[in-house]
């Protein structure tokens, strides 16, 4: 790496909450600078979780964020001649980036409803251990433990 590393920056809670998790959320669903927008689409979604499933919406969403959050994910690596997908623990934030990122492709690749919907759909399945965002996890997880031979190639 060339010059300092970026210094973290520290996010203002989300309004309603009072929960720096659902601030970020909020951040990654946001597009064009429309923060606005990302809130009142997410504040719907939870509207919809309450509405259908009669529990505290807040409970569902950290249910769901912990299931999908991967343990361990593939790092390619160069070894010699070859590149080896090396199984890697995975660390603090990212495990909750990678859950909002997986999260939100499912969202987006649903077909149908309005966004707010498609995304309490997804939180929904996701909290049960179900739908497209954990199917993903299982996936990595899958090719980790197919690859946990090149384990040794960690630095």
């Amino acid at each position: 790496m060339r010059g300092k590393q970026a210094p973290k920056r520290t996010i203002k809670p989300d309004p309603k909450f009072n929960s720096v998790v659902i601030a970020k959320f909020i951040n990654y669903v946001m597009e064009r600078g429309k923060k606005s927008t990302a809130q009142r689409l997410i504040y719907d979604c939870f509207d919809i979780i309450s509405e259908k499933t009669k529990k505290d919406p807040l409970e569902v969403f950290e249910t769901a964020m912990k299931n999908v959050a991967p343990d361990v994910e593939v790092k390619s690596r160069r070894v010699g001649g070859g590149n080896y997908q090396v199984p890697v623990a995975v660390m603090g934030d990212r495990k909750n980036a990678l859950a909002v990122r997986w999260i939100l492709t499912a969202c987006r690749a649903r077909k149908g409803a309005g966004m707010s919907q498609k995304l309490a759909d997804e939180l929904m399945a996701a909290a049960n251990k179900e739908g497209a965002a954990i199917k993903k996890r299982d996936d990595v997880y899958r090719m980790a433990e197919a690859n946990r031979a090149f384990a040794h190639f960690i630095r």
